[in-house]
């Protein structure tokens, strides 16, 4: 039963999976971004897990305190969600680009006219 103590885990596995589906099965270009958002979201949750320190404090200099949390997780998680926004960003205008040059933002849609030409 020590298995189920570990939910945030749990929590990982699922989220990683469902976003790894969107985007193998999806076919519209919007939903494999979020897809991919899930997925990149799990793996901000795994880390900041990593990081927890059962009876850690902060890491800040106190008497009489021993066990410190690491900081280190949490500063690579906030910058990993500015770049994810900024690679969000750049997937979306990449979609309008499509959407203008083909005219859909569906996979097939978009092959079939690659094969017309």
């Amino acid at each position: 039963m020590e298995w189920l103590g570990l939910y945030n885990y749990w929590v990982v596995v699922v989220l990683m999976m469902i976003g790894f589906y969107i985007v193998i099965a999806q076919g519209n270009l919007i939903k494999k971004l979020v897809g991919l958002n899930i997925f990149q979201t799990s793996v901000f949750i795994f880390f900041i897990s990593l990081a927890h320190l059962e009876g850690g404090t902060a890491p800040i200099a106190i008497e009489g305190v021993t066990a410190y949390s690491n900081p280190l997780p949490h500063v690579l998680i906030l910058t990993a969600i500015v770049v994810g926004v900024a690679l969000t960003a750049m997937g979306l205008a990449l979609v309008v680009r499509v959407q203008e040059a083909y005219g859909s933002i569906e996979e097939d849609e978009i092959h079939k006219q690659d094969d017309l030409h």
